[in-house]
């Protein structure tokens, strides 16, 4: 484990490699869990700012679905996440033409629609935070799904990315520059 300020982060996001290969896995994090989305508290509100912008984005189903659970359900064992359809896609789940499931919210974002990217643990995926029980600390953990993200492991051992430097925009969007900066740091100390 490495500790940065109140953040424990497991060796493994230094060691090891990955890169998403969404031609491969078809997005399918936003499809495989036992749950939507985790949501920080604040992260509801944005889901409520940035919501009209991006209803054009999905589709009947979704549209559907939300009526029926709302913008965000709490789920006892998680907390807060994002609604499915049928246990399965997030409803802010969108299919490409590719068959490929990207973020609604994100394409949004990426739209120019609205200013929020989307909920940070999809962001940092296949990083997994969890708090404590006291709430101070923090636990951070690389926890690729092993039959999906079997590409994105290849691919990163490939192009020799760590898992922090490809992870480097939700690192620092979680944690700022500074903690991030003091990981990379850790990680050439470590190479030495």
């Amino acid at each position: 484990m490495i500790a940065i300020d109140h953040v424990l982060l497991s060796d493994k996001i230094l060691s090891e490699q990955f890169v998403c290969d969404l031609s491969k896995c078809k997005g399918a994090c936003c499809v495989d869990g036992d749950a939507g989305a985790p949501l920080d508290r604040k992260e509801l509100q944005h889901i409520d700012e940035v919501y009209d912008a991006v209803l054009p984005y999905l589709n009947e189903v979704s549209l559907e679905e939300i009526k029926k659970q709302g913008r965000y359900v709490y789920n006892a064992e998680f907390g807060w996440v994002t609604p499915t359809i049928e246990s399965k896609i997030c409803v802010y789940g969108i299919v490409d033409d590719n068959g490929i499931v990207k973020c609604g919210i994100e394409q949004a974002y990426l739209d120019g629609k609205v200013k929020w990217k989307k909920p940070i643990s999809c962001h940092l995926f296949p990083i997994i935070v969890k708090k404590s029980k006291d709430g101070v600390t923090e636990y951070a953990n690389y926890e690729p799904r092993e039959d999906h993200c079997k590409a994105a492991c290849s691919l990163g051992k490939k192009l020799k990315v760590p898992v922090y430097e490809f992870l480097k925009e939700p690192l620092v969007r979680k944690f700022g520059t500074d903690f991030y900066n003091a990981l990379e740091a850790t990680a050439q100390h470590i190479k030495k």
